[in-house]
């Protein structure tokens, strides 16, 4: 092809079949990465935890955590319950120290 001379048809034609397949590829990865996150993200969310959980008198949560066979209420008292997830009873008390 000689300078300042336009491209065939033929290169033209090829251009725009595989700007289109490129495209096509790029939207269907996007929503595989989209779908597969929504589906991870929905399975992490669930959790069995008790209806009501028993604090002391006169403490109020203010914060939550939970492990694998274990979850924790930090209350406004500065201390951290430790309860059971199976049988939902007090397993741990720790004070936290003041600063």
């Amino acid at each position: 092809m000689d300078e300042g001379q336009a491209p065939g048809e033929g290169t033209v034609k090829y251009l725009k079949v595989l700007v289109t397949v490129l495209t096509v590829t790029m939207i269907l990865g996007f929503l595989t990465i989209v779908t597969l996150f929504v589906m991870r993200f929905s399975e992490m969310g669930r959790t069995e935890l008790p209806d009501t959980i028993a604090l002391p008198d006169g403490t109020r949560a203010t914060a939550f955590t939970q492990g694998d066979n274990w979850f924790a209420v930090v209350t406004d008292t500065d201390e951290i319950l430790i309860y059971s997830r199976v049988t939902g009873n007090l397993r741990q008390r720790i004070q936290v120290a003041p600063d």
